[in-house]
């Protein structure tokens, strides 16, 4: 039989239902900032890093897909497993194995080199993402998952433009491997700050244990029902949308208007900035006014943004449509998350399912831009957005019930 969708508390009528203190999701959150700071923080940098391994700028492109196809592959089993043993073990696992990785990756001397380090990274750090969800729709009503997720997804946001921006600004500084050791330190504090809070985190954490045979029967019931598959290819979508685009974002600030590397990174600043000082904001909104008529919205500012920095307009026009194109992001994933925490009881599979479908999104939009690019970067930015605002139409119909 599918699954139903789990019963919603109802917080108006449970007063005395509690859930932990926000600081704590953004604690947590700080791992995901610099999964996304490290994944993208190449991206501004692929010109210069073809001349230093002597290859093309489509070669060096490969390094984003390598790295989130990677990531997203592995959120599966890491959702079982922190079904089966507790989220806070796979999120410390996971932060481990990206530090280590990362660090690794600063001694890499070739493109190939990098990207098989990249891809190692994304499958050790796969479990950091969709178990912090996991442990959001464990610990947060749904009502107030909105506020929790905003949070999170803020985090991400604003780790994708950060990384981008320090990794254009940083370079000439600390060189691209000082940037790998300078992210391994960072992570190694997070993990330090994480570790303090432990107890909270493993009090907080349980969730019914299963086992893989119960996985696999979970994720045929969860996905047999219509609106579960409708919001993953969603999901998926979104993420392709925005990792394509934003992968290339950078060196079309470059080549159209001749911009350094000081001058792309404060270009692809604004990307973070909607989410990182909104996200909490447009949960809150999400949690009252209804998922269905914010989600639309999202879609239309991300499709409306790609289009219109497809037409090369003047600098400063398209430095705001940067940030356009991030609060589509920011009004879009929180709230696809939060729908999925309520396809099944066993949520480290809803998330872990939603995880997977970002991160494959995430690097199967990198991987697609850069084999259509050849058929120019303004036109692909302009498809990519005409694709955006398609699925802003049909968005309509396909939420329409939700709340």
């Amino acid at each position: 039989m599918p699954i139903q969708t789990i019963p919603l508390p109802n917080i108006e009528t449970k007063e005395s239902y509690t859930y932990p203190p926000f600081y704590l999701v953004r604690i947590l959150s700080l791992a995901t900032f610099l999964v996304c700071f490290q994944g993208f923080m190449v991206a501004p940098l692929l010109p210069h890093l073809s001349v230093i391994f002597h290859v093309s700028v489509r070669h060096t492109s490969f390094i984003e897909p390598s790295y989130l196809l990677g990531y997203g592959s592995v959120t599966l089993i890491y959702a079982s497993v922190s079904d089966r043993f507790g989220r806070f073990p796979v999120i410390i696992f996971s932060l481990c194995c990206f530090i280590a990785l990362t660090l690794c990756t600063s001694f890499v001397h070739s493109a190939d080199q990098m990207i098989l380090l990249r891809l190692l990274t994304g499958l050790g750090a796969g479990g950091i993402a969709p178990t912090t969800i996991g442990w959001i729709g464990d610990q947060f009503p749904y009502q107030k998952r909105g506020h929790a997720l905003g949070i999170f997804f803020g985090s991400m946001a604003g780790g994708t433009a950060f990384g981008s921006c320090a990794g254009a600004l940083l370079e000439p500084v600390t060189g691209w491997k000082g940037l790998f050791i300078l992210v391994a330190a960072l992570g190694f504090v997070i993990l330090i700050l994480i570790l303090f809070y432990q107890k909270h985190y493993r009090l907080q954490n349980e969730d019914a244990r299963t086992n893989y045979t119960d996985l696999f029967r979970t994720i045929k019931d969860i996905m047999s029902i219509p609106r579960n598959c409708r919001t993953y290819l969603y999901v998926m979508f979104n993420g392709m949308f925005h990792s394509g685009v934003f992968t290339w974002l950078g060196y079309l600030f470059y080549k159209s208007f001749h911009l350094g590397e000081t001058g792309v990174g404060l270009a692809l600043l604004g990307y973070g900035i909607p989410g990182f000082l909104l996200g909490p904001i447009i949960g809150k909104m999400a949690d009252r006014y209804g998922r269905n008529k914010i989600i639309p919205i999202g879609l239309l500012f991300g499709g409306l943004s790609a289009v219109l920095l497809g037409l090369n307009l003047p600098l400063l026009a398209s430095n705001l449509l940067v940030a356009t194109l991030s609060l589509g992001f920011d009004m879009t994933h929180p709230l696809f998350a939060a729908i999925t925490t309520t396809f099944s009881a066993k949520r480290g599979a809803s998330t872990g399912l939603f995880a997977f479908f970002l991160f494959m999104g995430y690097g199967l939009g990198s991987l697609v831009f850069s084999l259509i690019v050849k058929s120019g970067l303004n036109q692909t930015f302009i498809l990519f957005g005409a694709a955006a605002l398609l699925a802003a139409l049909l968005s309509v119909w396909a939420f329409r019930n939700e709340k």
